[in-house]
């Protein structure tokens, strides 16, 4: 399969199952949503690479567990979030984040221009006026994107410490055990109810089993420019699974804050930071939402 499809498919998949997490919110609310997604994403993880927790040296459990607080960090307030904004929006908040880090890791000044288009998106979406509008649900948005900036920089160290996917995986388990609280205060005993377990188990695989693995032998065979383009796509897919699965329009204000901050990563891409000094996961993935997926190293 070519390797671009490859990409839409992850960023396919990785929206289609925040819109899914979205159905549990009436149920187990946003704390338990965001917990079931982290606890499938940890089993199948656990499952697939047995990761060894003996015998580790403080080297590789400090990287894995700065980055499993960062992931709940990110996956919960992304989650939050989406309880207040349209899932597109949401989204599209989000990629501040790493366009943020990938400008910070440039060597030219100018390159703060497409930081401050993507701040204007933001201002046009918070000033939106409609009945999308919603500071609390931006403040959420604004927190995973700097969870999404701070996740970037540590996967490089997991990389480096880890040889395979384990350390993922063990990112993954200290994530499930930091949601765990707030997936307990909102889900309680719902989160075993049928139904949630269903869709717990597919949006776990859809948001990160599948774009982690995609991402894993996708950066290997694509440069960093392209990927990057086809990541600044994920805002407009956001957007349609939010229409399709949860019947959420956009305001036209909305759609022209989205616009900005899309061009702003596709700008950072295709013209901004120097992709000859930065890695490869600077320049797109990671959501969410998202979720990023791994560096070429490829734990995380």
């Amino acid at each position: 399969m070519p390797a671009p499809a490859l990409v839409l498919t992850g960023v396919i998949s990785v929206q289609v199952g925040n819109a899914w997490a979205a159905t549990l919110f009436a149920r187990v609310g946003a704390g338990g949503a965001g917990f079931m997604r982290l606890a499938w994403a940890m089993l199948i993880l656990m499952l697939a690479y047995r990761p060894v927790l003996r015998g580790r040296r403080r080297e590789e459990w400090l990287p894995a567990l700065g980055l499993g607080l960062v992931l709940a960090a990110l996956n919960m307030s992304f989650y939050h979030a989406i309880v207040h904004l349209p899932l597109g929006v949401a989204v599209t908040v989000e990629f501040i984040g790493p366009m943020a880090v990938a400008v910070a890791h440039s060597r030219r000044p100018r390159d703060l221009a497409w930081i401050l288009l993507a701040i204007a998106g933001v201002v046009a979406l918070a000033n939106g006026g409609g009945h999308h509008s919603s500071l609390l649900g931006l403040g959420f948005a604004a927190a995973a994107g700097a969870c999404w900036g701070a996740y970037i920089l540590l996967q490089a160290r997991v990389g480096r410490a880890f040889s395979d996917g384990s350390g993922l995986a063990l990112a993954m388990l200290v994530a499930a055990l930091a949601a765990l609280p707030d997936g307990m205060i909102e889900g309680g005993s719902k989160l075993l109810a049928p139904g949630v377990l269903e869709i717990g188990a597919a949006v776990g695989l859809l948001s990160s089993v599948i774009p982690y693995s995609i991402e894993l032998g996708v950066l290997r065979r694509m440069s960093p420019g392209v990927f990057g383009v086809l990541m600044s796509m994920e805002p407009a897919v956001a957007a349609g699974a939010g229409g399709i699965v949860l019947g959420q329009g956009l305001a036209a204000r909305e759609v022209v804050g989205m616009a900005l901050v899309s061009a702003a990563s596709l700008g950072t891409s295709l013209f901004g930071a120097d992709r000859g000094a930065v890695p490869p996961e600077l320049l797109g993935a990671a959501s969410a939402g998202q979720s990023a997926g791994p560096p070429p190293s490829h734990d995380v």
